[in-house]
């Protein structure tokens, strides 16, 4: 027997696990892909939340109906413009996802290495991996922390969770603070910058499209970009919400990155890395 419209979608999870979302979730959740996004297509939303493609045109002409959001010839719209959710407020979007990426990214982390943190919640989660007793390490995770390691980062976060560490030394990026990355940027960021060799730079995104990598702001990407330029390895940790995502400015294309970290299979972002020739780790 067919379910009804009004039954809870199946979304089958990586683990292989089955779990359901209901409508009213599942109608929230593409209303949070729109709005962070801008404007998306109906296939795009039917991959990202696990339906078929009609079911989400008919959630989309809901939320059309309630003026949530604007439906368009094969997609939507958002009924206002995208905005940038500050650090905080991001915290807790794919908690799970972002730990298995830390830990993955600590496999890429050698004894003695320098490397560079970003700013952004993904990072926060890689800084507390470094820390054999952080609650990154919660879901049983055993992997080895590397020692003696040296940590340039601009951000404040990063910084506070590494203090207490032995095993890591930190140096703190300063200059102009920004409040929605938790990060200083601008030129004396920069400058200082110039100042270190780094093994790996870990360097955060808010999109992977085909227009390559993207950011939400012009001051981050100028101190990603500088941080990238004084690195042999680039790696992206990045989460699956973010493939197909467009942000405000281009960081650079797909071939400027060694490695991208993610945490589930992915079809575009297989076949992408496989096209420009950017290893690939699914995390977990």
């Amino acid at each position: 027997m067919s379910a009804g419209p009004d039954a809870p979608d199946e979304l089958t999870g990586v683990s292989g696990d089955k779990l359901r979302m209901f409508p009213g979730e599942r109608r929230r959740r593409i209303l949070e892909i729109v709005n962070a996004r801008g404007s998306i297509r109906v296939s795009e939303l039917a991959t990202l939340v696990r339906v078929t493609e009609p079911t989400v045109r008919k959630d989309i002409s809901d939320l059309d109906a309630q003026r949530l959001l604007r439906r368009t010839h094969g997609g939507a719209l958002a009924a206002r413009p995208a905005y940038e959710a500050n650090v905080s407020a991001r915290a807790d979007t794919n908690a799970a996802g972002k730990r298995a990426i830390a830990r993955a990214c600590l496999a890429e982390v050698r004894d003695g290495d320098a490397i560079f943190i970003d700013s952004g919640t993904t990072m926060i989660a890689l800084a507390e991996a470094l820390s054999p007793r952080s609650s990154a390490f919660v879901d049983g995770a055993t992997s080895r922390c590397p020692v003696n390691v040296n940590v340039l980062t601009n951000a404040v976060e990063v910084a506070k969770i590494l203090a207490p560490v032995p095993a890591v030394r930190h140096s703190v990026l300063g200059g102009q603070y920004r409040l929605a990355g938790g990060c200083f940027v601008g030129p004396i960021t920069i400058d200082a910058l110039q100042r270190f060799t780094l093994n790996v730079a870990f360097v955060g995104v808010t999109g992977l499209s085909r227009v390559g990598f993207t950011v939400a702001d012009v001051n981050e990407a100028q101190v990603k970009t500088a941080a990238m330029e004084r690195a042999r390895r680039v790696i992206v940790p990045m989460d699956h919400t973010k493939v197909g995502v467009a942000d405000f400015v281009k960081l650079c294309d797909p071939d400027r990155v060694e490695t991208v970290v993610t945490d589930e299979p992915n079809a575009d972002l297989a076949r992408m890395c496989k096209d420009y020739g950017v290893r690939l780790v699914v995390a977990g």
